[in-house]
């Protein structure tokens, strides 16, 4: 009976070791080079020059190859951008003909490269709030221009990206919807580049709350003799920088137009939502990101840096179904209206008044 467990567990062994050289041996016969131009967008994204670019980023800073077979940056960075792009588990990833490789290679490969695109110079590289007057007024000038909306740098909602149950603070990312997510707030320009992003936030907590605690909107208050709005839903609260819907508005009415006008400004952002999504589909609110929040948050910064650069190269992704649309609307949280403090309340009120009114005198 020893000698037939020990027989079992030696074969067992070989063919562990046979399953790996066979992986090494279809990695090393991997050539980039020989995979057409299409497909390799259809598979990673990114065109072959721009993952050139992002190889230049990123590879000094992955951990260096350890071993004489260990895995070569650029596949583990392909690796990455197949999981970000297909959205299914990594056991999947990791069979397929162009990198194949185990699961827990595939989880490492993936924890490197997302690690690496979350590196500080990397996201101040790709994902920058608008910092001087200049840049404002470029961002404005784009929305004027295809809009005939003024004064406008950029417009913020946020989206649940769906996770695993989490073993700590389980409450904190439960949502109203009854699955565990992470709400994501995101600000974009005319042209659905994200200029500001924050992942840290579960499920459970407000649109509203996100927003009080975020950087931008102190940044945005500081500015002096400068006008500057962004454009948010009724869960937002009316600001003097915040313009949101008027209720009750009757249509054809002065506040009416001003509706149908911010209302089609906006969309940019839930445009934005769905090139993003649709390109990096492990971000489908039907599908679930099977790591901890503070990763789940690293690979959602790190698929947002993928899309700007996309985005700024011109590479169209693929759009979602209709079927994929409604399935993102039925999970998506629907907002709760912004409580609001009287004095800032009047402050808003008076600078959306005077917005109207300036639409009106320019109709």
């Amino acid at each position: 009976m020893a000698t037939r467990q020990l027989l079992i567990a030696a074969a067992l062994r070989e063919e562990r070791l046979e399953r790996r050289r066979n992986r090494r041996r279809l990695r090393n016969q991997l050539n980039i080079s020989n995979i057409p131009d299409l497909e390799f967008v259809g598979n990673y994204r990114l065109s072959r020059e721009l993952f050139e670019e992002l190889c230049q980023d990123i590879v000094p800073l992955l951990p260096p190859k350890g071993r004489r077979h260990g895995i070569e940056p650029t596949l583990k960075i392909l690796t990455a951008l197949n999981f970000y792009a297909r959205g299914s588990y990594q056991g999947s990833v990791g069979q397929n003909m162009d990198g194949p490789m185990a699961q827990q290679t595939v989880s490492r490969c993936l924890q490197e490269v997302t690690t690496a695109l979350n590196a500080p110079h990397i996201l101040r590289k790709h994902i920058r709030f608008p910092q001087n007057r200049n840049e404002r007024n470029l961002i404005k000038q784009k929305f004027y221009d295809k809009y005939g909306l003024p004064a406008v740098v950029g417009c913020i909602d946020c989206s649940h990206v769906a996770i695993v149950r989490p073993s700590e603070h389980e409450e904190r990312y439960f949502n109203r919807k009854h699955f565990h997510s992470i709400n994501t707030q995101v600000i974009c320009d005319s042209d659905l580049l994200i200029t500001n992003v924050d992942a840290s936030y579960g499920g459970a907590t407000h649109d509203a709350y996100i927003w009080r605690e975020c950087e931008i909107r102190n940044h945005l208050e500081g500015l002096q003799d400068e006008t500057v709005y962004l454009l948010g839903d009724s869960g937002y609260a009316l600001r003097e920088h915040m313009m949101t819907p008027v209720d009750n508005a009757v249509e054809n009415s002065p506040e009416g137009r001003y509706n149908y006008l911010q209302k089609r400004v906006r969309c940019t952002i839930e445009r934005t939502f769905g090139v993003l999504k649709g390109r990096w589909r492990c971000l489908l609110a039907a599908r679930e990101l099977h790591y901890c929040p503070e990763t789940a948050g690293k690979i959602i910064l790190a698929c947002c840096v993928l899309h700007n650069m996309c985005i700024r190269a011109g590479i169209e992704g693929p759009e979602l179904t209709e079927e994929e649309h409604q399935s993102e609307r039925t999970r998506q949280v629907p907002f709760e209206t912004a409580a609001s403090s009287t004095q800032a309340l009047q402050a808003g009120r008076r600078a959306r008044n005077s917005l109207i009114q300036m639409l009106e005198r320019n109709r």
